[in-house]
């Protein structure tokens, strides 16, 4: 029987659980499996973890996805931030952003693609995922007004940006054969750019 999920405090023990588990159902979406056919059980073996310890971290697997979204979500934000926070060469700082942005979609791509797919059939998740996108709209859209140069409506001019820049990341992960990256890299970087600045 699973034991009551507590929150608690962030001690280094449960800091060093919750990794191994999120870490271990990354692992088990390297070697193949679909999130939608990994049990509790086998995700609890491959973190070194009972099953009743996996409910004392976690409520179910859909808290599990959502908090590795969440830890993912965060990577990509201190990203972006390199753009929304920037004071230097803006176009430069748009394509280092995504560079980087990129580099984590390759890098947790098992991760990204197991959010994205349990999204379409999970209302939840979905609605979860979109949130952590969401975040990424309001930085965009005052570096919009700063710049004064898009030529369409700030807000949808940021939506279109930056779900664009998701889905073309996605897209290009689940490819047979992908795009080269930096070649996706730079096309979106020239549409940030010419959105945003007008060059």
């Amino acid at each position: 029987m699973p034991v009551e999920h507590r929150e608690g405090p962030q001690t280094a023990k449960r800091a060093q659980v919750q990794a191994a588990v999120l870490q271990a159902t990354e692992r088990l979406l390297a070697d193949g499996a679909k999130f939608a056919e990994l049990d509790v059980g086998s995700i609890a073996t491959a973190a070194g973890i009972s099953r009743t310890a996996f409910y004392f971290y976690f409520k179910d697997k859909r808290d599990l996805l959502m908090r590795l979204a969440g830890d993912v979500s965060e990577q990509l934000y201190e990203q972006a931030d390199i753009w929304f926070s920037g004071s230097g060469d803006h176009v430069a700082e748009v394509r280092e952003a995504l560079h980087r942005i990129h580099g984590l979609y390759e890098e947790h791509g098992v991760l990204l693609r197991a959010i994205t797919e349990v999204s379409t059939y999970d209302e939840e998740i979905a609605t979860f995922w979109r949130g952590l996108l969401g975040r990424f709209v309001d930085p965009t859209v005052a570096r919009i007004a700063e710049a004064g140069a898009a030529p369409g409506p700030a807000r949808a001019t940021a939506f279109a940006l930056v779900w664009m820049t998701e889905r073309t990341f996605y897209e290009n992960l689940v490819q047979g054969e992908p795009l080269p990256g930096d070649e996706v890299v730079d096309a979106l970087a020239g549409i940030w750019a010419r959105s945003v600045y007008g060059t």
